[in-house]
C-alpha cells in the first residue's frame, strides 16, 4: 500500500480514536455518576438504576475494546503490515479498509474465523 493511502487510513483512525476515546470518557462520567447514592428507596426504581449501570459499563466496555482495535491498526501501520491479512498474508482489499479500517483479516479469512468461532470480531464497533 503507498504512502498516501496509509496516511488516509491513519489520519481516519485517529478520527476513529478520538471520537471513542471521548465516548469512553463519557460513558465512565455517566457510569460513576449513576453509581452516586441519590437516595433512591424504590425497589423498581433501584432495579432500573442497576440495569442502566451495567448498560453503561457495558458500553464503555465495548467502546474501550474498539479503542484497542484502533490503537492495534496504528501499530500495524507503524510497523508496515497494515492492510495485510494476519492469516493468509494477501492483502486486504482497500473497499475492506475503508468499511473496517481495523480489520485484521481479509474477508474469506473473516468469514472462516467466524465460522470457527461463531462470533463477528468487529460485532462491537
Amino acid at each position: 500500500m503507498d504512502k498516501a493511502k496509509l496516511e488516509h487510513f491513519r489520519g481516519m483512525l485517529l478520527e476513529q480514536l478520538r471520537q471513542r476515546t471521548e465516548n469512553v470518557r463519557s460513558s465512565q462520567a455517566d457510569a460513576l455518576e449513576m453509581f452516586a447514592d441519590d437516595g433512591v428507596k424504590d425497589a423498581a426504581d433501584m432495579s432500573l438504576q442497576d440495569v442502566n449501570q451495567e448498560l453503561g459499563l457495558r458500553l464503555g466496555e465495548r467502546e474501550s475494546q474498539a479503542v484497542a482495535d484502533i490503537d492495534q491498526a496504528l501499530l500495524r501501520i507503524e510497523e508496515g503490515s497494515y492492510g495485510t491479512c494476519a492469516r493468509c498474508a494477501k492483502p486486504i482489499p482497500e473497499r475492506r479498509l475503508e468499511a473496517v479500517p481495523t480489520a485484521r483479516y481479509d474477508a474469506e479469512c473473516q468469514s472462516l474465523l467466524e465460522a470457527k468461532t461463531g462470533e463477528d470480531e468487529h460485532a462491537t464497533l
